[in-house]
């Protein structure tokens, strides 16, 4: 009998491990840094979204994103409480952006947005936006896996059929607060078309819970994994069940 229980509290625990393990893989999968839209047309001066959550229980104090080479940077909208640097080659163009929290940062459960206009390639190519993710205890986590690796960098197809975001794209080439006119590594006062924002990502600025709206995929994800979660529990609930009447 007593080993009977000793047993019974063994399948427990390895079925409280299995769900917590679960859990934490799909909390984990769905906390990539992303930029959006996926798609954009050719030629287009497109809005982009950098989409920056923070997966660990410390804060993300700074961002770099590295500008594709096939893509020429214009303007970033500044953030409250974040400063914006870029680098640039010799030839004046923008490389890579920084953004760096001035204070605290992006806590543990939140995320942070930030929005850039860059010009479209004018043929049909890939957009393969490399990040990295600094975190305030000095570790870094590198977004510049391909698709399907532990850490991912996010892509937009760019095409001539490019998309129904091509309707969100700024095409006015408003050039006055364009980034390249400033200091080189360092600009302050780029301003963006707001108007053009992405419909489907919040204001920049705005730090809030994690977004509802997950990549389709990611959701796929997380639902086979609380059904096998599900599954299993009932399965050891079972065989418990089953092993106590044939004691009796």
């Amino acid at each position: 009998m007593k080993l009977r229980s000793v047993f019974t509290r063994i399948i427990t625990l390895t079925s409280a491990a299995a769900l917590a393990g679960f859990v934490t893989f799909a909390g984990v999968a769905s906390a990539h840094v992303t930029v959006k839209p996926a798609e954009s047309m050719t030629g287009a001066w497109e809005t982009y979204t950098i989409k920056v959550p923070s997966e660990k229980e410390i804060p993300t104090t700074k961002v770099t994103l590295k500008v594709p080479e096939n893509l020429v940077f214009k303007q970033y909208q500044p953030v409250p409480g974040w400063k914006t640097t870029t680098e640039k080659n010799d030839a004046g163009e923008v490389t890579a952006v920084t953004w760096e929290a001035e204070s605290g940062g992006i806590e543990a459960g939140q995320f942070q947005q930030f929005v850039f206009v860059g010009e479209n390639p004018a043929k049909d190519s890939e957009l393969n936006w490399d990040a990295y993710q600094y975190y305030s205890d000095g570790s870094i986590v590198e977004w510049t896996g391909d698709e399907g690796s532990d850490t991912p960098h996010s892509m937009t197809v760019v095409s001539a059929a490019g998309a129904d975001t091509a309707a969100t794209a700024d095409h006015g080439h408003d050039t006055a607060g364009t980034a390249g006119s400033g200091t080189a590594g360092t600009d302050t006062g780029a301003a963006v078309d707001t108007a053009a924002t992405s419909t489907d990502t919040p204001a920049a600025g705005s730090t809030t819970a994690p977004a509802a709206s997950a990549p389709a995929s990611t959701g796929m994800q997380t639902a086979t994994l609380v059904v096998a979660i599900v599954a299993l529990i009932a399965a050891i609930g079972a065989w418990v069940t089953a092993a106590r009447k044939r004691s009796k």
